[in-house]
């Protein structure tokens, strides 16, 4: 058994409590590799900003669970070298069953998701209730779902979104005993979130996707007053991605995210924690894919990775301070 604390991390209890106070959510970035965890703890440290370092199932199969505890260890000893301690939470990002949660609690985990959304209700309440049992003994934090989203992101594929119904919220949060709550109101997973045939234009002639379902989270602050809810699938899909990424041999789909101006209001709200993964796989892919085509005799993997990782910094810390609202909170 080896504990968060022993890591130098901290679960998620006291940064999501100051958030709601704070009327700005927490970001939560996901990361595979060295670059990615570079980017995230520079634009943090940057902004000052706390952080939540999050890992699929699919990122502990490719990175590996000692190595991504490790990088977590490193990743705040590299902050208070880069001049500022901030508070960082290592989460396991949908996780799919009891034996997967326990395995990042009992590795150094802070945080982990028990994602019982896609099973009939009281076996999602049974699931999420027994991770947290286990979990809050080690004082790790758990957060579970209501609600599905549609989309594919690593081993999570849904096709059609079923949306979060305020009536249950109570219920399944007295009953699990869950730290935090993710929630169905129009976000989906990946990058193909909505096509331009479902967008309206606007006076600026920019396209824009349907609303997110504000009324349903209202309603829920309304039954948990002051309690941490979580938006999954809210990667916004820059636009200049996207083309350069086709400019040089992508062959992406024309797509829409979801707007920043609708993430920045969901922040103001009880949504303390955010999750964006599909934006920093855009930028990276989009610049390690211009340096290849512009420069075609380039080998060494430091000279496209580099390039890659300055701009997942500058994406970050355009979230924090712009969008997120943590900038300066850490």
């Amino acid at each position: 058994m080896i504990s968060y604390k022993d890591l130098g991390l901290v679960n998620s209890k006291e940064i999501f409590a100051k958030a709601i106070k704070g009327g700005y959510a927490v970001p939560a970035y996901n990361f595979n590799n060295l670059e990615q965890l570079q980017a995230i703890i520079q634009a943090c440290v940057a902004t000052k900003s706390p952080v939540i370092l999050q890992v699929s199932k699919g990122a502990r199969d490719y990175a590996n669970i000692n190595l991504l505890r490790n990088m977590a260890r490193g990743a705040g000893e590299y902050a208070r070298e880069l001049g500022y301690d901030i508070p960082i939470v290592l989460h396991l990002d949908h996780g799919d069953s009891f034996e997967t949660c326990k395995d990042c609690i009992d590795n150094g985990f802070s945080s982990v998701m028990i994602d019982g959304s896609h099973l009939p209700y009281e076996e999602n309440v049974a699931l999420t209730k027994k991770v947290v049992e286990y979990a809050h003994k080690h004082d790790v934090t758990v957060e579970g779902e209501l609600g599905v989203l549609a989309g594919i992101e690593d081993e999570v594929s849904h096709e059609k979104s079923t949306y979060t119904k305020p009536e249950e919220v109570v219920d399944f949060v007295s009953r699990t005993g869950v730290d935090s709550l993710a929630i169905s109101i129009g976000t989906s997973h990946g990058a193909n979130k909505f096509v331009p045939a479902q967008c309206t234009l606007n006076e600026e002639g920019i396209l824009i996707p349907p609303p997110l379902r504000f009324d349903i989270l209202e309603e829920i602050e309304k039954q948990l007053p002051g309690f941490p809810i979580v938006l999954h699938g809210s990667s916004s899909v820059p636009r200049e991605y996207v083309e350069k990424i086709n400019k040089y041999g992508g062959k992406l789909k024309d797509t829409i995210g979801i707007p920043e101006d609708q993430l920045r209001r969901a922040a103001k709200s009880a949504v303390c924690k955010i999750n964006i993964d599909s934006d920093g796989r855009l930028a990276m892919t989009a610049m390690v894919r211009e340096v290849l085509h512009t420069k075609p005799a380039e080998f060494d993997p430091r000279k496209y990775l580099g390039p890659a990782r300055e701009e997942l910094k500058k994406m970050y810390m355009h979230k924090n301070t712009n969008v997120l609202g943590s900038a300066n909170q850490a």
